[in-house]
């Protein structure tokens, strides 16, 4: 196994991830996201709340990743959805989670085949050929994730219960920071 010196730093902050992130590769993303250790603190001004629905603040965008911050209220729940063919990486920041992956059968029913909790630090990974996924807050307070996306997202499906299908969905951020400008090289 090739080494990689990203495995043995731990990230501190939003800026030292960020940096990783700009001068990394796609293929360095996942030892990134597992080294960091930043306090949920170091997120406050990122987050947004609702009482309806999970909120998406987007921290950065860049043509070559998106990192996002999802605030959960007690129990809110991701309708089933793919990535768009993009790769996903979910830390948990605080609180603790439900990822559900989900796969279409050969008679094109939708069926959960997996299920499992994460906390605090704990990492996920998904990309459309692994099934679907939701995730749902089980923390009985307020939750973050932060999810990275290898390229941004624009659109994924994600599935209708009351019409039984998937159907193509708009991504958009509740809010999203201007502090961070990633300088080309």
């Amino acid at each position: 196994m090739n080494s990689n010196k990203n495995t043995t730093i731990t990230l501190q902050s939003l800026d030292d991830l960020i940096s990783a992130l700009s001068e990394g590769e796609r293929t360095t993303f996942n030892d990134i996201i597992r080294s960091i250790q930043i306090p949920s603190s170091a997120f406050k001004e990122y987050c947004t709340w609702s009482d309806d629905l999970y909120t998406r603040n987007c921290i950065v965008n860049t043509e070559k990743f998106e990192l996002i911050l999802l605030c959960w209220e007690p129990g809110q729940i991701t309708p089933i959805h793919d990535h768009g063919g993009e790769e996903c990486w979910v830390k948990v920041i605080q609180g603790e989670f439900r990822e559900t992956i989900y796969k279409v059968d050969a008679i094109g029913k939708l069926d959960a085949i997996d299920s499992v909790i994460s906390s605090a630090g704990g990492v996920s990974y998904m990309i459309d050929f692994m099934g679907y996924h939701s995730l749902e807050n089980r923390s009985n307070t307020r939750s973050m994730t932060m999810h990275l996306y290898a390229k941004p997202i624009r659109t994924c499906n994600a599935f209708d219960a009351d019409l039984g299908k998937f159907i193509p969905k708009s991504m958009g951020y509740n809010t999203t920071a201007n502090s961070y400008k990633i300088k080309n090289k």
